[in-house]
Formats: structure tokens, sequence, C-alpha cells
């Protein structure tokens, strides 16, 4: 195996709070978004093979950030704090969490101390790629497996879920893993917010805003999205870089340690919180109703260029060539960033009182010029 894997990695985070099974590789020619775009579109590349470069959030921006941390901190701890008695119930024994890269990761940070210093478990934290038609880091299971770790023991940590693509890729990618190495991992994915009704379990099936959802590298580790591209060899984990000059400017262990701290606090004065399960049915109606609807409406063929909810709106205007985004209430205080970045970036916005999400962004088709 390639030296490079066999490296304790844990990014700007503390070893104890995770090791990312990532081969760090040097500085990617970037390649703009634009450019970037037009290539996906057209099948020339897939997008896991390409990096934008990533640029540190504008004064004005981080200050969007920092308000959105301050409201919606006790919302998210709450909800960390119900899917970590989740996942307590759901295991017995020491937990394997698997956070998926990168939004995964600060969620799968949280839940690893909460579920140790609140429930008394013993926990273990990797985070792993997985990528859209591309599956999970087979290598990295393969890893994971081979520290011993049981696979009735691992959970798999993502954000949200926003049209549920890698809740299937997840489930698709994980049954071959299983069949190849006769293994029963369990491929049900653990969200806090669950928008498509796809995920196993979540705490929420709301539309709000996850504040690590604003931010990129600074708030997940400093690394990169992962990359699979012709620096992987066949024994090597899925790559990334590691964005050493934004160090100064890094979020990731204040924003975990924050939450941690909320959520140790909440379990200290009313206890762990009993969760009650979605209507996962409902969601995956509304979800599907929605992007029929929004696809003819907009006259849109490639279901990948609509992108529901605040998270996945996010993505699109920091690291996508946005075309329009849609807001129910422009004056709700979640969608407050994607006013500022569409401002930024001279994107168009509309508002539409019926949306039931509080975000929808449309990627520009490669055909529209």
């Amino acid at each position: 195996m390639n030296t490079l894997n066999a490296t304790n990695f844990c990014g700007s985070y503390r070893p104890d709070d995770v090791e990312f099974l990532l081969k760090r590789l040097a500085q990617q020619p970037f390649i703009e978004i634009a450019h970037k775009e037009q290539l996906i579109q057209s099948g020339a590349r897939h997008y896991s093979e390409m990096l934008s470069p990533e640029a540190l959030p504008s004064a004005r921006y981080l200050q969007v950030f920092q308000d959105a941390f301050a409201a919606n901190r006790q919302q998210m701890a709450l909800d960390c704090l119900s899917l970590a008695a989740l996942i307590a119930a759901q295991r017995s024994g020491p937990i394997t969490l698997v956070s998926l890269v990168r939004a995964g990761t600060p969620v799968g940070v949280i839940l690893k101390h909460v579920l140790q210093q609140v429930m008394g478990r013993q926990v273990a934290h990797y985070s792993v790629s997985i990528i859209r038609d591309r599956g999970i880091d087979q290598v990295a299971l393969q890893h994971i497996l081979g520290q011993g770790h049981a696979p009735q023991s691992i959970v798999f940590i993502d954000g949200w879920t926003g049209k549920g693509v890698i809740s299937r890729v997840l489930a698709q990618a994980v049954d071959d893993f299983n069949q190849r190495n006769n293994v029963a991992i369990d491929s049900g994915l653990y969200v806090l917010s669950d928008l498509a009704g796809t995920a196993a379990c979540a705490a929420s099936s709301a539309d709000y805003l996850i504040p690590s959802s604003i931010l990129n590298a600074t708030v997940s580790g400093l690394v990169s999205r992962s990359v699979l591209n012709e620096s992987i060899g066949p024994g090597d984990f899925h790559g990334c870089v590691y964005y050493d000059a934004f160090e100064p400017h890094d979020q990731s262990r204040a924003f975990a340690d924050g939450l941690i701290a909320d959520g140790v606090a909440l379990a200290q004065r009313d206890g762990i919180p009993k969760a009650t399960p979605i209507d996962r049915a409902q969601a995956a109606t509304i979800s599907a109703e929605f992007l029929h609807a929004t696809m003819a409406q907009y006259g849109i063929n490639d279901v990948n260029l609509v992108k529901p909810g605040i998270g996945e709106a996010t993505r699109v205007l920091l690291r996508r060539v946005p075309r329009l985004l849609i807001l129910r209430d422009p004056d709700a205080p979640d969608v407050a960033h994607l006013k500022v970045l569409a401002t930024e970036k001279s994107i168009r916005l509309i508002v539409d009182p019926d949306l039931p999400y509080q975000a929808v962004s449309l990627i520009r088709s490669a055909i529209d010029g």
C-alpha cells in the first residue's frame, strides 16, 4: 500500500477527532469553475478527477457564517445529540463512525465525542471518500476492517440528504463490497437532516441551515473534496489536497468543539432526547414531486442540475456554475449567506413562496452557454 496511505492523517483536527483515509496529494493543477463545468457536462471528465481553486470567504461572508453559527448551533447540537442517541440504540459494543468526506466529517467529529462523553461508548472515527458514479473507497473500507473493527460496528455519517443520490450510491457500493468480501456492513446512512427520505436514520427532515454547510475546507479539517484520477493507484485511498495555506483562517476545531460542548451541556440539563422517527415516505414523495415539476418548469433534462435544500444550494454557489437561486423567503435568516453569494457572483435570484425547501439552486447547463 502506498506509504501516504499508512500515515495517521487528521487534517487540521486533533488525532483523536478523526483519521482521514485519504491519500494526500501534492497541490493539483486547479481548473477554473467554468471550464470544469464544461468538462463535466460534456462527459469529457468526471467531476472527481478535477479540483477548482478554493478561496477564503470574504469578510462579509465570514460574518454571515458566524451569525448562522450563533443562531443555529443549539438546533444542530440537539440534532447531533438525537442522532448520537439513535446510533447508540442501534449499535451494541464499540462503534465505528465512517463519515463521508467532506460534509460528513464535522458531524462525525461531534458525534464521536458526544457518544463518548454523554453515552460512555467506545468510538473510532474515520472519514472516507464517496463519489457519485464511482462509489465508496473500497480500499478505505478494507483498511477499517483490517484495523480490527467489526463490520456490524460501522455507521456511515453525512450531514444531510438533498436528492438522496449519495444514499443510493452508498447502498449499492456497500452491497457490492459485502458480496465480494463475505461481510455484512449496514449500508444505511445516518444524517442530521433527511430531505429526500433516503437516509436510514435522521434527527430531522427539516431544511434548516446546518452552519458547517456554509464553508468548504475551513470547516472540514482543511481537506479538499476527494479526488479520484490518475494520481490514485489501485492500492491507494482516494486522494485529497490539504490546504495548509488556510491554517490561520481555519474554523474546523473551534466549530466542532463548540457543538460538542453544546451537546454535552444539553444532555446534562435536559437528558438525552427521545428521537421521533421522520416520515421518510412523505419526504421522498415531496422530493420526487418537486424534482419532476422543477425539471419540467425550467426545461432541465439532467436531474443532477437541480440542487434542493440549503446545503446543496450552498455547494452550487461555492463551487459550480449556478443558473438560478430560488428562495422560499428571502428574509429568512437561514438564507442570508446565499443572498451574499448570489450578490457576489451576480446570480439571479427569484422568490417562490410555495417552495417545499428554503432554497434551491439550479446549475447552468453547458448548452445554455
